[in-house]
C-alpha cells in the first residue's frame, strides 16, 4: 500500500485516516465546478446577446490561473476550490482520489492555456475557440450537476491503472440498488417528455416568441 508523503502545504491531495493514497473532497471540487461554469456560460451569453468579448477574457485568465496553482502548486491554495470549502463546509466531505483529478486538471490547464493565447493574447476568435468552450462547459456540467469526472477516464488510458475513491465508488463493480434500476414505465414517461418538447416547439413555437407584456401595465390597463 502507497502512503502519502511530503509536505502536506504543497503535496497534490490531503492525507486522511483510513485512506492510503492522497484525497481531495468532491464536494468542493463540484461547488468550483459549478462556479467556473455559471461564469463561463454567463460570459458566452454576453458574446451570444451582445458581442462583447470583454467578460470571456476575464473568465479565461482566471480559469487558467486557477488550474494552474491547482496543478503546478496546490489544490489547497486553488481560488475556487477554496470558495467551494466554504459554500460545503457543513457537509459530510466526500473522499475522491487525488491521482486521476490531477489528470482531469491538466487537461484543464492545457484547454484553459490554448484559449488564453487565443483570446487573449492573440485576441482572436474561431470554430477552434468555440469547441473549446463547449467541450469546457461540458466537462464543468457533468462534474457540477451529475458528479461525473470526464477527465478522469484519461486517468486509465493514460496510466493502465484502476483508479482509487471515485465518485459514488463508480470504480468499484457491484450490483444495481433497487432505487437505481428504471423501469420500462419511467423510461416512457422520459420518451413522453421528450415528445411533450418536440410538440410544443412545433405547434407552440410562435405562441412562445410573442413578447411578454409588463405585468403592471397591463393590469392598469385592464382597470376601468
Amino acid at each position: 500500500m502507497s502512503t502519502a508523503k511530503g509536505n502536506q502545504s504543497t503535496r497534490f491531495g490531503e492525507t486522511v485516516p483510513g485512506y492510503f493514497i492522497p484525497v481531495l473532497n468532491e464536494r468542493e471540487i463540484r461547488a468550483a465546478a459549478g462556479i467556473l461554469f455559471f461564469a463561463t456560460f454567463l460570459s458566452l451569453m454576453f458574446i451570444v446577446f451582445r458581442e462583447n468579448f470583454v467578460p470571456i477574457k476575464y473568465v479565461i485568465t482566471l480559469f487558467f490561473t486557477d488550474f494552474v496553482i491547482r496543478v503546478f502548486v496546490s489544490p489547497r491554495y486553488s481560488p475556487t476550490l477554496v470558495i467551494g470549502r466554504l459554500i460545503v463546509s457543513r457537509q459530510n466531505p466526500e473522499y475522491v482520489g487525488a491521482a486521476q483529478k490531477k489528470v482531469a486538471w491538466i487537461i484543464g490547464v492545457i484547454l484553459s492555456a490554448i484559449m488564453f493565447l487565443l483570446m487573449v493574447i492573440m485576441n482572436t476568435y474561431s470554430i477552434i475557440t468555440g469547441i473549446i468552450c463547449l467541450i469546457c462547459l461540458l466537462f464543468l456540467f457533468f462534474e457540477s450537476v451529475f458528479g461525473i469526472c470526464l477527465g478522469c477516464i484519461m486517468y486509465k488510458w493514460i496510466y493502465k491503472d484502476k483508479a482509487q475513491y471515485c465518485p459514488g465508488e463508480v470504480c468499484d463493480i457491484k450490483a444495481k440498488q433497487p432505487i437505481q434500476k428504471t423501469s420500462g414505465i419511467q423510461l416512457l414517461m422520459v420518451l413522453g417528455f421528450i415528445l411533450l418538447t418536440v410538440g410544443l416547439a412545433f405547434f407552440f413555437n410562435g405562441f412562445f416568441q410573442i413578447k411578454p407584456h409588463d405585468l403592471w401595465e397591463m393590469l392598469n390597463g385592464a382597470k376601468p
